[in-house]
């Protein structure tokens, strides 16, 4: 909606400028104004130059010619601004291989033109017109420039800007991108962390990723189905988020060229962009921990992050259930912590005080044992307090 009001508009730039501000943008719609602004320059000096306002006494003005070129400046720079917008996912390895081959073609159609000059004059064919001799450079060129840059383009994936001893390869700085699993882009919490701002670092999502979570979501199993559109969910949202840089990566490296499981790719993706895999699934954490590429779990990190409790501390918590053991009570924290009291049994169902008596840290979880407060202490055929006190005894 187009402002109506001298503070309408004061408004609604101030609400562009925010916008492009915030999105990182701000400088490259700057520099199309300046490129639109030269445009416009070139155009209205070629349209004085033929129109008479800079000819003199030896030209004759021509305001048709005048309006011809300043059409035809306009026309060219606004082809190259829409061109430039509407491509908006450009790939550097790709516009690399283009302007290198480009002048890689120029340089190599000059030379074979500088070489076959003196074999191609003693032709008459081509002495009768010189047109013809230049048509012939010009084709060698176009020549060239194609194959040239048709090959650095097939190849582009290990192409590099080699010197002597000396090779130029990508230098990472700040944080280390991080590339999602599916099984922890449909897990969810991810996002969730994501909005705590607590990881900055750029989330990459392999083509890969996105179509196995595709097939998951098109399964004719409910519970499948149900999990792949959940992880597309997940991913509509961190796309949203504009506190979360995630990028969606094509996967076409020649590192992973001849590897067909999903795994294996995605440590050979993250090995090849120097990443770290977050994960929740085992088998992929130790399958990239071999490989040398480091692992993020969301499971450790959950564990790492519940509630420290110390023997000796008090707690209040609510028994839901009866333990394996005799007498045994259960209860859970809000964190999901299990809590095994000792003669709580009886307190199944009830708030007691507990005194936590030890901690025990598993690879599911940590567990927390304890007694009623008040009650004496019975010790627990889990307690690893108690395991240590029988084996000193029996030795």
């Amino acid at each position: 909606m187009m402002p109506r009001t001298v503070a309408e508009f004061f408004t609604w730039f101030a609400q562009g400028y925010r916008t492009l501000r915030e999105s990182g943008h701000l400088m490259l719609w700057l520099l199309r104004g300046a490129f639109g602004a030269i445009i416009i320059g070139f155009a209205w000096f070629f349209f004085n130059l033929y129109a008479g306002a800079e000819a003199n006494a030896s030209s004759t003005a021509d305001p048709e010619s005048g309006k011809l070129a300043f059409g035809a400046i306009l026309g060219l720079g606004f082809l190259v601004l829409v061109t430039d917008i509407l491509i908006r996912n450009k790939q550097i390895t790709t516009i690399s291989a283009v302007y290198f081959g480009l002048l890689l073609g120029l340089i190599l159609g000059t030379l074979f033109s500088m070489a076959l000059e003196p074999f191609l004059s003693d032709w008459t064919w081509l002495q009768k017109s010189p047109q013809r001799l230049q048509a012939i450079r010009i084709l060698i060129t176009v020549i060239c420039c194609y194959l040239t840059i048709s090959t650095l383009l097939q190849t582009k994936d290990e192409f590099r800007f080699i010197i002597p001893y000396v090779e130029f390869s990508k230098e990472i700085k700040g944080s280390r991108p991080l590339v999602l699993d599916t099984s922890v882009i449909i897990d969810g919490r991810i996002a969730d962390i994501c909005e705590t701002r607590f990881v900055d670092a750029k989330m990459i999502v392999p083509r890969f990723v996105l179509q196995e979570l595709q097939s998951v979501a098109d399964s004719s199993d409910k519970l499948k189905r149900n999990r792949g559109r959940r992880g597309l969910d997940m991913l509509k949202r961190m796309q949203n988020n504009p506190k979360v840089e995630l990028q969606m990566h094509e996967g076409n490296l020649a590192e992973l060229r001849g590897i067909q499981k999903v795994d294996e790719r995605l440590v050979a993706m993250a090995k090849s962009l120097g990443a770290r895999v977050v994960t929740n699934d085992y088998n992929l954490n130790k399958i990239a921990q071999l490989q040398g590429v480091e692992v993020i779990n969301l499971n450790e990190l959950a564990n790492a992050l519940k509630s420290v409790a110390l023997p000796g501390e008090l707690l209040t918590v609510r028994l839901v259930k009866q333990g394996d053991q005799v007498g045994q009570g259960v209860g859970y924290l809000e964190d999901g912590t299990m809590i095994v009291v000792e003669q709580g049994r009886s307190y199944v169902g009830q708030e007691v005080n507990i005194t936590v008596t030890s901690v025990l840290q598993t690879p599911a979880g940590r567990m927390i044992f304890g007694r009623v407060d008040g009650r004496p202490t019975t010790p627990a055929a889990g307690n690893p307090a108690f395991i240590e006190k029988q084996r000193a005894e029996t030795s």
